[in-house]
């Protein structure tokens, strides 16, 4: 919000205050802040309407009536999550508070989905069998699985969404229509879904020959079995600035070698490193495709889109690399699935 003035109110204020305070604001709720400036509550209409209901007059001060267990985040949670949380709870405002509770802000439904609207599509892969994790994938497609209550494919949208991305493509082969019942056409999700339907898998790369017309926008391409946090809209902007051809989304991956390692030269010990540790940037299954790329790709033909990034390479045409932190997950194993879920494995 541009300013919480017009909807602060003090724990001292009347049941009038508030009234007035929610329709000056124009944001259904007012928020009741103590002399420190500390977030003591909120005050919705519809507390106010019980209130009056109840034998509560116009000058009764509003305290008793203060909705003290609010829900609130601080700075640090991402708009996705914020998103997230009020599908959860059925929220059209979230404060945001400091480590003391003082209020600093506020989220709002509207602004969240509505705000940061992108050109940019993306398409999320959710076709595979997820062979590796059955049999919990025999009757619930992979993508569909649930951690912390939600398939990790709403996750992905809710993110997307809360992003600025308002068009949607869902690659589905297997159990699609698990897929589809549930999202139908993404209005429940604040987007547009629309379905790229595989009669035969076609590969990260050969579902997007499928999009329905060609994209005039860098096109966000990604795995529905990852749990990230991503920044989309810096991923796409370095995108954009690098005029690269794709930009793929890396993640450090850290191994640690159990042993020690001996160098040799011949018959000759030349270094010996006990248990080395060695760091990759490993693909995290996040692309960004520029339009003139995504059209070389072959129609219904099963396709990598790792050869599309090979071919690229071939050609000296540019490739870069975002990365996008270790807050990242990929459940493709039952351990790490059990490892989003905050399940200890042996």
């Amino acid at each position: 919000m541009k300013s919480l003035d017009a909807i602060r109110i003090s724990p001292q204020a009347s049941i009038h205050t508030a009234m007035s305070a929610i329709n000056d604001g124009a944001v259904e709720i007012a928020l009741v802040v103590d002399s420190s400036g500390a977030l003591v509550g909120t005050v919705t209409d519809g507390d106010i309407r019980r209130a009056l209901l109840g034998g509560a007059t116009l000058a009764t001060p509003i305290h008793a009536f203060i909705h003290r267990n609010c829900c609130v985040v601080t700075r640090d949670v991402s708009r996705a999550d914020v998103l997230d949380l009020m599908r959860a709870r059925t929220l059209k405002q979230i404060p945001i508070v400091d480590a003391d509770r003082r209020l600093v802000g506020m989220h709002l439904l509207h602004e969240i989905i509505g705000s940061a609207k992108r050109g940019n599509w993306a398409v999320v892969m959710a076709g595979g069998r997820g062979e590796r994790l059955r049999p919990l994938t025999d009757a619930v497609p992979k993508p569909m699985l649930k951690v912390a209550g939600r398939p990790l494919l709403e996750r992905i949208v809710l993110h997307l969404v809360g992003s600025g991305v308002q068009r949607i493509f869902i690659a589905v082969h297997y159990l699609s229509r698990t897929i589809e019942e549930y999202f139908g056409d993404g209005g429940g999700h604040g987007c547009r879904i629309e379905y790229l339907r595989e009669q035969e898998p076609l590969g990260t790369g050969g579902a997007l020959s499928l999009l329905p017309e060609s994209p005039d926008q860098p096109v966000i391409v990604l795995n529905g079995d990852v749990i990230t946090q991503f920044d989309a809209g810096g991923m796409l902007a370095f995108h954009q600035a690098g005029g690269f051809a794709v930009t793929i989304g890396t993640t450090e991956y850290v191994h640690t070698v159990p042993y020690g390692v001996v160098e040799t030269e011949g018959d000759r010990v030349r270094t010996l490193e006990e248990k080395p540790t060695n760091m990759w940037q490993a693909n995290a299954g996040i692309y960004v495709v520029s339009p003139e790329t995504i059209r070389r790709i072959p129609a219904e033909t099963r396709f990598a889109i790792t050869s599309l990034i090979d071919d690229c390479l071939r050609c000296d045409e540019p490739v870069g690399a975002f990365g996008v932190g270790r807050d990242w997950i990929d459940v493709g194993l039952p351990k790490e699935l059990a490892r989003a879920r905050g399940v200890a494995t042996p």
